[in-house]
């Protein structure tokens, strides 16, 4: 007889990190529903899959549940990326970021749970230990959002842990830290730094670098973290709590010598850790995985993908002065740039 096919739901599915997650399921022949509503997912991150009778993709909101809900129907796996990210939107639009971020959360929890699925993968952000105390950083450590967006993701992730503690929906959290890779955002808003400096280097304009650049990112390749998803999903772990991280921090000097191109500084941010470093013990011993991208052949993939950020705005020194005022205002108590 022969096996029924596994369906998955991909929350953000046409986005960065779930448009490569959602190449691994069809990798392993799962029927794939994507839901996305376009905010900040691109059409175009699956372009390569269009003839690909397995996958299915709904142009829906995860903040209208009953929209949402026929998705889940059936389904096995459900990997809930849809969210909206950035520091300084989060801090001027801090509903957009409650309604999506936590009431979505909601949705996409009660949806999983009435479809009685074998598992549901929510993508944490690392952005919840704030300014950590040591490094690497664990999972134990304290947690201390310094604004809405890293709030938000905190708040979805606790939902998602209590749908897991009081009904029993099998539930795992990955904490991610600095994604990077093909397919990052290209949008409007100032964010990650790859998205940043490869739209600069596109118009031949300088990196902007924040402060000296000696501050340190535990920069993590997009398909290591896509594969820590599908392990995630498939191994019979629930309720816990994953890092996800390439095992090292490297240095934003690092990456404008490996992306090659002039340098400008900028004003350091407040409530920027001058280093995010995952501990990964817990996930290298639980689950097995682990990182195989190194971070200078993440960044020559990168290079050979560039013509990919040509829709990206390209930021001058004054632009991100000008965008991120409120940062100021706000993360830094009033104090002026």
């Amino acid at each position: 007889m022969k096996e029924k096919q596994k369906v998955s739901v991909v929350t953000g599915g046409c986005g960065f990190i779930g448009s490569h997650i959602v190449d691994r399921l069809l990798v392993e022949g799962h029927m794939v529903r994507v839901i996305d509503n376009f905010s900040t997912g691109r059409l175009m991150n699956l372009d390569h899959q269009k003839s690909n009778s397995d996958l299915k993709i709904f142009e829906k909101d995860i903040r209208n549940i009953k929209d949402i809900d026929p998705v889940f129907q059936e389904a096995d796996y459900v990997f809930h990326l849809a969210a909206l990210a950035d520091i300084v939107p989060s801090i001027q639009r801090p509903w957009d970021y409650y309604s999506s971020n936590v009431l979505g959360t909601y949705n996409v929890v009660e949806c999983a749970n009435r479809a009685g699925v074998k598992k549901l993968v929510y993508a944490a952000s690392s952005s919840c230990y704030g300014i950590p105390d040591g490094f690497p950083t664990k999972e134990s450590s304290e947690i201390r959002p310094q604004y809405p967006y890293a709030l938000t993701k905190r708040l979805g992730e606790e939902t998602v842990l209590h749908w897991g503690q009081v009904y029993g929906l099998p539930v795992v959290t990955l904490r991610l830290f600095n994604v990077y890779g093909t397919r990052s955002r290209t949008s409007g808003t100032y964010g990650a730094v790859f998205g940043v400096f490869l739209a600069q280097k596109l118009a031949g304009k300088p990196f902007t670098v924040v402060g000296s650049g000696e501050q340190t990112r535990d920069f993590t390749y997009v398909t290591d973290v896509a594969e820590a998803f599908y392990i995630a999903s498939v191994s019979n772990i629930v309720q816990e709590v994953f890092n996800v991280g390439s095992g090292g921090t490297y240095s934003v000097n690092l990456l404008c010598e490996l992306l090659g191109g002039e340098c400008v500084h900028i004003s350091k941010r407040p409530g920027e850790p001058d280093c995010t470093f995952a501990d990964v013990t817990k996930i290298r011993t639980i689950l097995g995985w682990e990182a195989k991208v190194s971070f200078e052949e993440g960044v020559k993939k990168v290079l050979e993908n560039i013509d990919y950020w040509k829709a990206a705005p390209v930021w001058t020194p004054d632009a991100i002065r000008n965008e991120t005022k409120d940062w100021f205002k706000f993360l830094g108590r009033g104090d002026k740039l």
